[in-house]
């Protein structure tokens, strides 16, 4: 992905998950070993924001790995059973807290990390576990500055340069766009390294973009949204935090701006959805998933959602799948592959296993370059059916190669 220039709960938490069916997951404050057949448990850090700005993505994320292991609670290691325990520690959505929520992850003995939904808190955490010696897999964190310089920080998602580049050449392709206006926070290297990447492609096609950045923690998108309007905007790319999200859109709505929005990866969810619901917006994001590109897991995670309340309440109150939560699914059965090539629970054997290791998930085929970033090369576009507050899958968009 390298070498394409456009390609890609409170406090902290254990989880112990090896239970199956609708039964919520039993919490464990990651002391003692559980218990398999012969006695022994592989651990899996689980890097995540529980709250935060970003809960709600992070949430979502960790429900597919719940959802994978209560589908596949065991591994088979040379002949042996190992009950595979999913240790969660919550990263806050904050670059500050995530260096300590890695720590607790080291300190509690697990074999590898998956996590996290967030580019900043994931090379935040980034360090710890190179110090240690642990792998990360990073589940949907896509800035390209997660795995570099990092030999411990995998990661199984497109990256932003590609992800912007997709979101450029939609733009151009489906509303002619001339003009784009960008919007990010002021500081969040995420927010502004996909308006970078945006502008690069979207300039080189000829096309002109006004950018402005709003300081963290505000809550007024008016001005913003009136100047993209008096400017002549034919499209507004904002790649920023679902709580950001919702409240553009909400302000949006109320403004009547008439411009259709662009969202990365982050708007891909429901609280964003719900936002639009009943409005006049357009909506377009890009994605990892969408709803019918594997009826067995739709039907499976569906069934679980809805006879689990605590899965229920992570995924916002209904069953609309999110692709991180695909992609949550995908990384934990990444981690089984790599601790079946590594023959055993040993963190540095399973670091040594990773590159290796192809998967045929539920958001596509997954294997690793020589930096440990996923080599992918398409995107889902959905956008939000503002009539039924449900996503609509729009097309697979490919990136321009330029």
């Amino acid at each position: 992905m390298k070498k394409i220039i456009a390609c890609l709960m409170t406090g902290i938490m254990v989880l112990s998950l090896a239970a199956c069916g609708s039964s919520a997951p039993a919490a464990s404050d990651g002391g003692a070993q559980g218990s398999a057949a012969g006695g022994d448990t592989i651990r899996i850090g689980v890097f995540e924001p529980s709250t935060g700005d970003s809960a709600s993505g992070g949430k979502k994320e960790i429900l597919g790995m719940q959802y994978a292991n209560s589908e596949t609670p065991t591994v088979e290691v040379g002949g042996k059973t190992y009950n595979i325990e999913l240790v969660v520690a919550d990263n806050g959505s904050s670059a500050d807290k995530a260096p300590s929520a890695a720590s607790e992850l080291v300190g509690k003995n697990v074999s590898l990390v998956l996590g996290s939904y967030g580019s900043g808190v994931s090379m935040a955490g980034g360090p710890k576990f190179e110090e240690a010696g642990l792998a990360a897999i990073g589940v949907t964190c896509t800035n390209p500055n997660v795995t570099a310089g990092n030999d411990y920080y995998f990661r199984i998602c497109f990256l932003d340069n590609f992800q912007a580049d997709v979101l450029a050449n939609f733009a151009i392709e489906k509303f002619s766009a001339k003009k784009a206006y960008c919007l990010g926070e002021n500081g969040n290297e995420y927010d502004q390294g996909l308006v970078a990447f945006f502008t690069q492609v979207f300039e080189a096609a000829g096309g002109e973009v006004i950018s402005d950045s709003f300081p963290t923690n505000n809550s007024d998108f008016t001005s913003y949204l009136n100047k993209a309007k008096s400017e002549g905007a034919d499209v507004i790319f904002t790649p920023v935090s679902i709580a950001y999200a919702k409240q553009i859109m909400e302000q949006a709505a109320s403004l009547d701006i008439g411009i259709p929005f662009l969202g990365s990866d982050t708007l891909d969810d429901n609280m964003v959805l719900e936002a639009t619901k009943d409005t006049n917006l357009q909506l377009y994001v890009s994605t990892f998933y969408q709803e019918g590109g594997s009826d067995t897991f739709d039907k499976g995670i569906k069934d679980y959602i809805n006879s689990n309340s605590d899965a229920m309440t992570a995924n916002g109150g209904n069953d609309t799948i999110s692709a991180v939560t695909a992609m949550g699914y995908d990384a934990y059965y990444v981690a089984l592959e790599a601790i079946k090539a590594a023959g055993s629970g040993d963190k540095a054997a399973i670091k040594q296993a990773i590159s290796g290791v192809k998967w045929d998930g539920v958001s596509g085929s997954i294997a690793f370059d020589d930096v440990g970033d996923a080599v992918r090369d398409t995107a889902y576009i959905k956008t939000a059916d503002t009539a039924t507050g449900t996503w609509a899958f729009e097309k697979v968009q490919k990136g321009s190669g330029i």
